[in-house]
């Protein structure tokens, strides 16, 4: 009898809640990779809604802030808005340590990204990190290639 797997972290609340109407495929890798993550994640974002994602391209352009995201969700829309069939393909994560969600650990995500990556292979499912893109990083970002 083989022991089972023991599992080093789950999705939070939080996460599951950010999970709601986001492409079956990409649930399935978040919800395999957090079991044996080398750290904690937590999902801070999956769908958005038009106005959500205006409001997300503003920021270092009409309003404060540093830019992040080149999608502005009207003429240039968003894999974190709903595709025909309702869904969303994309989601954000940061690693989550000493209790709170670290958003300035770029060396975390980056270790978090390799596992994602490697996991979304051995499932056979196509995604795209966003800290891999050439020109706009954006380490967070993760989306399924269809």
């Amino acid at each position: 009898i083989q022991a089972e797997e023991k599992t080093k972290y789950k999705l939070s609340e939080r996460s599951l809640k950010n999970l709601v109407q986001i492409h079956p495929d990409l649930i399935k890798i978040m919800k395999e990779a957090i079991k044996n993550s080398p750290v904690d994640f937590t999902i801070t974002d999956g769908l958005r809604t038009t106005a959500e994602q205006q409001a997300l391209y503003a920021k270092g352009r009409t309003v404060a802030g540093t830019r992040v995201t080149q999608k502005n969700g009207t003429t240039n829309k968003s894999n974190h808005q709903a595709k025909g069939d309702g869904l969303g393909y994309a989601v954000d994560l940061y690693s989550f340590y000493d209790g709170k969600v670290q958003v300035d650990d770029d060396k975390k995500l980056k270790v978090i990204a390799e596992h994602i990556k490697a996991v979304a292979k051995d499932l056979k499912i196509n995604i795209e990190w966003g800290g891999d893109w050439k020109t706009f990083k954006d380490y967070p970002h993760f989306e399924l290639k269809k």
